[in-house]
């Protein structure tokens, strides 16, 4: 099972989060990660595996391919994480937004 914590650990590297955010356009193969990084292939395969570790992505061998995407288990473990913020936000901004307009009466 996936947490925040392995989510959040899997994304604390620059290029593993440039990699995350080019999944999120869609299904790539390590060939097409790579392509503009800064990094070589083998370097895309070991951060793929960490954020595979973390349970952000998943791979589907194809042919003699892997194809990675993300994975959406271990996102909804990082946005449950972070949605509880959100929604403490939301409802902080009411009160305050409430009692603002409760002053003004």
């Amino acid at each position: 099972m996936t947490t925040y914590q392995d989510a959040l650990s899997g994304l604390a590297d620059p290029t593993r989060r440039s990699i995350f955010e080019r999944l999120g356009t869609g299904p790539r193969a390590v060939v097409e990660l790579a392509d503009g990084l800064p990094v070589s292939r083998p370097a895309v395969s070991q951060h793929l595996r960490v954020l595979k570790d973390a349970g952000l992505v998943i791979d589907q061998r194809v042919g003699n391919r892997r194809i990675y995407q993300l994975n959406p288990d271990g996102l909804g473990a990082l946005r449950a994480y972070l949605d509880r913020f959100w929604d403490r936000a939301l409802a902080d901004f009411k009160a305050a937004a409430e009692s603002e307009q409760g002053e003004g009466t």
